[in-house]
């Protein structure tokens, strides 16, 4: 016999596996439309609930925490005061109960029940041990209007040993009378006396009926007399209306209260969240704009301690990066298009010469003198040529430098030699000119109208070395030298200087800088911070004075740009491509460095070149090179001593 799955018969398990169960796909309760209709639901809420404002969601999220914390704290408050309120009534009628023992025959006296008390007192007599039908009601409380409100008792089957001594809670029963006092007689089905009060017809309030009907706490003892003979059940009540009229009050005054914290801090909640979050629209409205293509718009300030405040911070500084980046970018792209024009411009005036000139010679060979007149066409290519090799080796040069490729940093330069070396080619080409060699010195600033200076003193060059590129660093040298030979007649006096002097600026700093006297400015007044205080970094500064034509103001930003001539007619006679103060500038910037092109006193140009060394080592007493003075040959031989010392201490690290 095949058994099938829980224990069906093979019909019926048919009948069930064609079958699925009702309300579940597949015969799967929860199936994947009930989970689908249970994730739509969630996404449809949690869609509506998205689109709510923050400011919204926040006001909304304090009100139902206030909320929910003041109805916490006064149910807590309500429950604290009940079980306080009713232990101590529980305390009273066990305090009470030695008292009504002593007592009960004054008690007793129906004259004396004036109903101006708040107790209830209730004898049961025992007969043989067993209670009897007999019971009196010496008190019980009269309310205003004759409103009597007596606790419903239990009857005397359904009194056991656990009650006796033990307080509890009970309805009440609620009649009126028009005279006071109760006699005797047999138990009511209420549990009042037969002797109960005759009804009357005077109206009672609304609050005396509410305290009336308040349940009542009643505690059961058993009675014994001075002989200590068992006498009967004695029950001792008092009326919760008090307890609860108490209750409710405080009841209403924490609504009261907590609907006015609510509405306070609702409104300060909103008032706080609305100024939080208006600098928070305020961003929104400054993206929106910066969106827009407006790349100068910053966010408002805010207390850098607060969230939005650090958050504005943090965006200002990206929007200046950004912007910086971008108008970089700009200015990379429209300097690009601007190289690429002009770099067509000037290979396209070789190559049409050496076309012309080609096309020349093919016209004019058949005739007389051909050969003559091919040689001077060949001589006229050969120059277009050269020139136009140097023009492609220059942009290769260039390009290779913006790659960072070309350049080796790790040689050990000695500037001095460099320096000495182009001005000896210098002195052979224009053998009438008048060089003069001495070193770089500082001038500190003595008021607003004489800020800090350099000049070139007279006398040895300082022995200067770094770490760089001996060959480009030679080629930076070489063309501001060949610029002097070119453009500078060639009787007019040069001027060369070199020193070292600390500055509080960093090398990466300094090479962001761009070629133009501010730049000179700023490393001036770093320059004037590290020689007072000692501290930086050590500086190679070359200084080159000519006083040739000079260049314009407005175009001394310019002349390191590629291709830039102030004459380009001037400078093809001279065999200039404009690329060499550009290819100097790459160079020196690779080096971490400064060049920069200011006027010379007397009319001419004047170059400096700022190179790092390394970091300032603390020194005892010893005066720097650029501080000595011009004819003290001992102050000069002390800075070169110091100056290699710097040296080999930054070169051995």
């Amino acid at each position: 016999m095949i058994v099938h799955p829980q224990g069906m018969q093979p019909a019926q398990a048919a009948v069930a596996a064609k079958a699925p169960a009702s309300g579940a796909p597949n015969g799967k309760a929860g199936g994947p439309e009930a989970k689908g209709s249970r994730r739509r639901f969630g996404g449809f809420f949690l869609d509506r609930l998205d689109r709510v404002s923050l400011s919204a969601k926040l006001v909304a999220v304090t009100l139902v925490v206030l909320i929910v914390g003041l109805v916490g704290i006064s149910a807590s408050i309500r429950q604290l005061a009940d079980s306080y309120l009713l232990d101590k009534t529980d305390t009273q009628l066990n305090s009470q109960k030695d008292l009504v023992f002593r007592n009960i025959d004054l008690l007793r006296d129906k004259s004396s029940n004036n109903g101006l008390n708040s107790y209830f007192l209730q004898i049961r007599y025992v007969e043989n041990g067993k209670l009897t039908d007999k019971i009196e009601t010496p008190l019980y409380p009269i309310l205003e209007g004759n409103v009597v409100s007596t606790p419903q008792l239990p009857t005397n089957s359904q009194i056991t040993a656990d009650m006796i001594g033990k307080p509890f809670t009970t309805n009440a029963v609620v009649t009126t009378t028009s005279r006071m006092g109760a006699g005797s007689g047999s138990a009511s089905s209420g549990g009042a006396s037969s002797g109960a009060p005759v009804a009357s017809i005077v109206t009672p309030g609304r609050k005396v009926i509410q305290a009336a009907n308040s349940p009542w706490r009643v505690a059961a003892y058993q009675w014994y007399d001075d002989n200590d003979n068992y006498k009967g059940v004695v029950f001792i009540g008092l009326s919760l209306a008090d307890q609860i009229d108490l209750i409710n009050t405080l009841t209403k005054y924490c609504l009261t209260v907590g609907l006015a914290i609510v509405l306070l801090g609702g409104s300060l909640a909103a008032l706080v969240i609305q100024r939080t979050l208006d600098l928070l629209k305020r961003i929104e409205k400054t993206a929106a704009k910066i969106a827009a293509g407006d790349l100068s718009q910053r966010v408002p300030w805010a207390p850098e301690n607060t969230e939005v405040g650090s958050l504005s911070a943090s965006l200002n500084t990206m929007l200046a990066r950004i912007e910086t980046s971008f108008h970089e970018q700009e200015r990379t792209t429209a300097k690009m298009k601007r190289f690429v024009s002009d770099a067509s411009h000037e290979l396209r005036t070789p190559l049409a010469a050496i076309h012309g000139y080609a096309e020349l010679y093919t016209m004019q060979r058949g005739m007389p003198g051909a050969l003559e007149r091919a040689d001077e066409s060949i001589s006229h290519i050969e120059k277009s040529s050269q020139r136009m090799t140097v023009l492609v080796e220059d942009l290769l040069s260039l390009a290779r430098l913006d790659e960072g490729r070309g350049i080796d940093m790790t040689q050990t330069v000695s500037l001095t030699t460099v320096v000495a070396d182009a001005l000896d080619d210098l002195h052979a080409l224009d053998p009438e000119r008048e060089v003069t060699r001495g070193t770089v010195a500082f001038t500190p600033a003595t008021d607003l109208d004489h800020p800090a200076s350099i000049a070139i003193e007279p006398g040895d060059m300082a022995s200067v070395s770094l770490t760089g590129d001996a060959s480009r660093l030679r080629q930076v040298v070489t063309n501001i030298v060949g610029n002097i030979h070119r453009y500078t007649p060639a009787d007019s006096p040069a001027r060369v200087g070199l020193g070292v002097m600390p500055a509080s600026i960093t090398p990466e700093s300094l090479s962001r800088m761009p070629s133009g006297d501010e730049s000179m400015r700023h490393f001036l007044e770093a320059a004037e911070v590290g020689r007072s205080m000692n501290t930086g970094t050590n500086y190679a500064v070359l200084r080159f004075e000519d006083h040739g034509p000079g260049v314009p103001e407005e175009s001394r930003a310019q002349i390191f740009e590629r291709f830039y001539t102030a004459d380009p007619s001037r400078a093809r006679e001279k065999g200039g491509t404009g690329l060499g103060l550009a290819i100097a500038q790459s160079v020196v910037k690779a080096h971490k460095g400064l060049i920069c092109a200011t006027p010379t006193e007397g009319g001419g140009l004047t170059f400096t070149i700022v190179l790092p060394i390394g970091p300032v080592a603390p020194a005892a007493g010893a005066p720097a090179a650029s501080d000595a003075a011009p004819g003290d040959a001992r102050s000069r031989d002390k800075g070169k001593g110091r100056e290699k010392g710097h040296r080999t201490s930054w070169f051995s690290r």
